[in-house]
């Protein structure tokens, strides 16, 4: 099974993709890859999701591609069918835990509330997904739950702005997700890709300068 704080250890951000329709799914992962974003998740309840996975699989082999909103044992098995190298959900499952494991697949839970987040990081998983985060204090509400909880590696998403990243990771966060203020309109047909690119670039930026000065300070 990967070590998904192995792999992210320089840039800690994934990017999650949801819309009416994976089309654009490939093309948009080709310009995060590029703007130096190491994982991207392509969420379940997009259709053409899993046939995406595969697709981005084959031509990005540098690129982590993952599933997001997994809810059912036959998503975990599609999905790991098609390629994904992780996979996430909005809830905690047991069962979903334990089929991804089997399978040599990490599968990172959602949970909102502190005893959410602690059974849900019981089960043995490597991380813990925090959302919707924004709607509940964003940083801040991160930089809490951290204090009494400093062991559970967190995973926030939902409302993450693009230059925020460093800011949840300074606020002790193990890898931020950021989807809607990244995307925008760039997974619609005729999306603006160069905008794209730029905002990408910003979130990286985002990410070094908080990593480099994580390092200064040890």
């Amino acid at each position: 099974m990967i070590q998904l704080s192995d792999e992210l250890s320089d840039r800690p951000v994934v990017a999650v993709l949801r819309a009416a329709g994976a089309d654009r799914f490939l093309e948009v992962s080709a310009v995060l890859a590029d703007a130096g974003f190491g994982a991207v998740e392509f969420t379940l309840t997009t259709p053409g999701a899993v046939a995406a996975i595969a697709a981005a699989r084959a031509a990005l082999p540098d690129l982590l591609v993952g599933a997001g909103t997994v809810r059912t044992l036959e998503q975990v098995h599609l999905a790991i069918d098609a390629g994904a190298s992780f996979l996430v959900s909005q809830v905690t499952s047991e069962v979903l835990v334990a089929a991804a494991a089997a399978r040599g697949v990490p599968f990172i839970p959602g949970a909102l509330t502190p005893n959410e987040i602690v059974a849900a990081w019981e089960l043995g998983v490597q991380a813990v997904k925090v959302s919707p985060v924004g709607p509940v204090g964003g940083v801040d509400y991160i930089s809490e739950l951290v204090g009494p909880l400093p062991d559970i590696a967190l995973m926030p998403t939902g409302l993450v702005r693009i230059d925020e990243a460093g800011d949840y990771l300074s606020a002790g966060a193990a890898v931020v997700g950021i989807s809607r203020d990244l995307t925008r309109d760039a997974l619609l047909p005729g999306g603006d890709l160069q905008d794209l690119a730029e905002r990408a670039a910003r979130v990286i930026r985002s990410v070094d300068v908080q990593r480099q000065l994580s390092r200064s300070e040890q």
